[in-house]
């Protein structure tokens, strides 16, 4: 009779088992829609990319409201395959406005998914204890995040701001019954000191608890479980240390990220290499810690550099094979004539978008096919 080594039999099922979900998000009650984008965002970043606009179909350069138009797909006949939204307008406002609010961010998610396309949620949060919204204002703000965790003077009415976020989220049903999911980024660029809840403004100490009550609460007693948890530091650190230094744990996060603005082009200067070092310390971390990883904002201001597209953006995302699932650009302000991320019809980056959206490197909306399923039929 054969001799079975029942310890490697056994230590092969368990790495087996392990690998089967080494990937699972930190919300185990995670819908089925959500399950599925976190899985396929994993299978896009290991050859391609989701490209982003920020408040894609909200607004853009001129225009305000207009159905089914961005100015992505009015230069390139499809809309992004990541259209970033913010819950800024879900609190510091009067009831009725915030209502409003919520209604139109209700449809822009639910249009969003029902077209095959993703959200990703930014936070501008207006500072619950003082004047000066969410940025930091020398005279007026105080650090809130020591006044809104656990025990803090503030604790409460924070706990409302993220019960008004809950109802949201458990409004964004869709025609076919299912909630639509929603990359969730809070307390962005923290390492910077322009929001109140940058790193000047808090302790490590202080700013991991209240992101660990944050997803507790709308996890775990909210009921919230269509929301994938995103981790994005400004560009301010130059190793993984840093990088992590206010890291709430990966029991509490399903993607790092990083915004970074600064090395691709602001103010004229340029320093790509920094720009793929950093990056690449978001992708190892992720594939090290099985997690999802992204450029979650960059942009260049007005574009003025007609190649960016092509010489700076994707030259950086393609090198070093890093897996990254999307890369986000800011928005296309609809009344001011400089402040847009993006190329509108006659702009001077055009030919050169053409040609990263021509790329089959980069994916956009109409690329995507049944996302939001387990078996994710790749893309058209």
């Amino acid at each position: 009779m054969k001799n079975i080594n029942y310890q490697s039999l056994f230590l092969s099922m368990l790495f087996f088992w392990s690998m089967q979900f080494s990937y699972a998000q930190i919300d185990k009650k995670a819908t089925k829609e959500t399950k599925a984008l976190y899985k396929n965002l994993h299978k896009i970043a290991k050859k391609q990319i989701l490209f982003g606009h920020q408040h894609a179909t909200e607004y853009g350069h001129g225009w305000n409201g207009d159905d089914d138009r961005s100015d992505v797909k009015s230069v390139t006949g499809s809309h992004p395959a990541v259209i970033g939204i913010d819950f800024s307008g879900l609190s510091g406002q009067p009831k009725e406005a915030i209502m409003k609010t919520k209604e139109a961010l209700r449809k822009n998610v639910v249009d969003t998914y029902e077209r095959g396309g993703v959200t990703t949620v930014a936070w501008h949060f207006s500072n619950p204890a003082s004047k000066g919204g969410f940025y930091w204002v020398d005279s007026v703000s105080a650090p809130a995040m020591s006044f809104i965790k656990k025990g803090g003077s503030h604790h409460e009415e924070y706990k409302q701001i993220l019960q008004t976020i809950g109802d949201f989220a458990h409004s964004v049903k869709a025609k076919d019954g299912n909630l639509a999911p929603m990359l969730f980024r809070p307390f962005h660029e923290f390492d910077g000191g322009w929001f109140w809840w940058g790193k000047p403004h808090c302790s490590r100490e202080d700013f991991i608890e209240v992101w660990q009550f944050t997803v507790s609460y709308l996890r775990d007693s909210l009921g919230v479980h269509n929301f994938i948890y995103a981790f994005s530091p400004d560009n301010k650190f130059t190793t993984e240390e840093e990088f992590l230094e206010r890291y709430p744990g990966d029991k509490w996060v399903d993607m790092v990220g990083m915004d970074n603005y600064g090395d691709f082009g602001r103010d004229g200067k340029y320093n790509l290499e920094a720009g793929v070092k950093k990056l690449k310390i978001v992708s190892d971390y992720a594939q090290k810690a099985k997690k999802l990883a992204a450029f979650t904002e960059t942009g260049l201001e007005s574009i003025p550099n007609m190649n960016w597209w092509t010489d700076t953006l994707l030259k950086a995302l393609k090198t070093e094979k890093m897996k990254l699932s999307y890369v986000l650009v800011w928005r296309n302000d609809s009344r001011s004539p400089t402040h847009y991320y993006a190329p509108y019809p006659g702009q001077v980056s055009v030919p050169d978008f053409l040609k990263f959206y021509n790329d089959p490197y980069t994916l956009f909306e109409k690329d995507l096919k049944r996302i939001y399923h387990r078996k994710f039929l790749g893309f058209l």
